[in-house]
């Protein structure tokens, strides 16, 4: 172990232990980093990162263990403690005030003041001003005046990173800081973060997405069950060893076998258009039972507007929708669930979980309806047979079904919202990016979660961004480029090649 205050390092935490109620969440965890680095943190959801990274920004108090920041012992009470000595931290799930504007929201907490006597106004003008600057310097084009709830969830990400760098930390956390951006965003965020780096800040990267790792990192730390398996020059390591370290087994295969019998038209959309004109328009495909039909494409091919539009969350203005060969008016989540349609939302956070609520809460939110007595009144006792039962199907992994459901790891979160929709009992499960912002472990684990459904007759449409898992699970791959849909290529002939050169058929 090295000594305390070893000037090789802007950052040591040094056997760092946690506990929370029937969980060891960090385990004697070490970690120490370099100034001009980045340092990339992985392990399987629930391995202890986030838990460790709370523990240094002061969200978390360690029940053991102690951290040194630029070779002095600190102790952080709080976020505001750790960003005044020089920690900031971009948080996996946005933490804006969405009815604020961006201004307010980078400067929340540390307002520019106007004096006069003893009272101070805020600074619009100063605030307007810096942020703008700041902005500027990060090659950023964002209106600081425009409130930051009306961005897309990418602008919104891109917000939280532009405060954090206004802090001038010397160490930058960035939890899952791409995992609401597109590819072109993440390039972009990775030239900031270079820039940073070249100026002697220290960030610590957390990604699930291996190609990130390879690309940004200069060493890699592997925790997995809240213990450090290693630290690893990123030269020194390929992803087939990563996998293995962060999961305790080697990765003989990504994909389960999806070995089900495809059988008669169970969905079949003939000519839809959205209502919007800048969305998709003249949209058909088919869905049989026991299949899974992957949509590829584009960021903006229009993807997610589809599958929306299928389950009444958007309105068409032409075409049809037929469940089970009858013509269905689908103008409301209602209208679906009643076809036995479910959708589970691309935004776990935004729109999907209800993070103060319990997990049975959550599991239950979409039947409730099935769960009244004969007054009309919730059976309780059978809504926590139900939920419990799903869950403990798919292998939730919590202390307990009272638990809430921010508590648990992302996966494990997927995995409730899998449970709520099953106990809807539907025939059409529409899975808008199911593994997004989950680690390899527990997309092993979804996938063979669907591989089950469709074997037993459930009909899956799967939209991805991730090429692999398109390929590797689907049946069917669709493709849409600018609302358009471009083609469709059965399992033999869909490749890398193919489905790109049909997200690519711009008009």
């Amino acid at each position: 172990m090295a000594d305390s205050g070893n000037g090789e390092y802007v950052l040591e935490m040094i056997g760092i232990s946690k506990t929370f109620p029937g969980v060891r969440a960090l385990d004697d965890v070490s970690l120490r980093v370099r100034p001009g680095k980045v340092h990339a943190l992985m392990g399987e959801n629930g391995a202890g990162k986030s838990t460790l990274m709370k523990c240094l920004f002061g969200i978390y108090r360690e029940d053991s263990g102690e951290v040194i920041l630029k070779g002095s012992k600190v102790k952080f009470h709080s976020a505001k403690d750790a960003l005044e000595s020089g920690v900031s931290m971009i948080h996996q799930e946005l933490l804006n005030v969405p009815n604020r504007s961006v201004r307010e929201n980078v400067w929340l907490g540390r307002e520019p003041l106007i004096r006069i006597g003893p009272l101070g106004f805020l600074d619009h003008k100063k605030m307007h001003a810096d942020t703008a600057a700041l902005m500027k310097s990060l090659d950023m084009v964002i209106d600081p005046g425009e409130r930051i709830g009306g961005l897309s969830i990418s602008k919104q990400q891109s917000c939280e990173i532009a405060k954090a760098v206004s802090y001038n930390a010397s160490v930058v956390v960035m939890d899952e800081p791409s995992s609401s951006l597109t590819e072109t965003e993440t390039e972009h965020l990775f030239k900031i973060i270079r820039n940073l780096v070249s100026q002697g800040v220290a960030v610590i990267y957390i990604s699930h997405r291996m190609n990130e790792i390879f690309d940004i990192a200069d060493e890699v730390s592997i925790m997995r069950d809240g213990k450090m398996v290693g630290t690893y020059p990123i030269a020194d390591i390929d992803e087939d060893k990563l996998i293995k370290l962060m999961v305790g087994r080697d990765n003989t295969s990504r994909f389960p076998p999806v070995e089900s019998e495809i059988g008669e038209i169970r969905l079949e959309v003939k000519g839809i258009s959205s209502l919007d004109p800048r969305s998709f328009k003249d949209v058909s495909f088919e869905l049989r039972r026991g299949e899974i039909l992957g949509i590829g494409g584009l960021v903006g091919a229009q993807r997610t507007e589809l599958v929306e539009s299928v389950y009444g969350l958007r309105k068409i203005s032409a075409g049809e929708i037929l469940v089970d060969g009858k013509k269905v008016n689908v103008r409301s989540p209602r209208d679906a669930i009643s076809k036995g349609i479910a959708l589970i939302t691309e935004d776990r956070r935004g729109s999907g979980i209800f993070p103060l609520m319990s997990i049975t809460a959550n599991t239950a939110m979409a039947s409730l309806g099935s769960y009244l007595n004969a007054f009309r009144l919730l059976r309780h006792h059978r809504i926590e047979e139900e939920a419990r039962k799903y869950n403990e199907s798919l292998r939730t992994k919590t202390p307990s079904m009272a638990t809430l459901i921010q508590n648990l790891s992302g996966g494990n979160q997927q995995k409730v919202l899998v449970s709520r929709w099953l106990m809807t009992l539907p025939d059409i499960l529409i899975m808008d990016e199911p593994t997004r912002g989950i680690d390899v472990g527990a997309k092993f684990e979804i996938y063979t979660i669907m591989a089950q459904l469709v074997k037993n007759g459930k009909s899956i449409i799967m939209v991805s961004s991730e090429m692999p898992e398109l390929l590797g699970m689907s049946h069917r791959v669709m493709v849409l480029c600018d609302g358009r849909h471009t083609g469709t290529l059965d399992k033999a002939e869909a490749t890398q090649e193919s489905v790109m050169r049909l997200a690519t058929q711009f008009e």
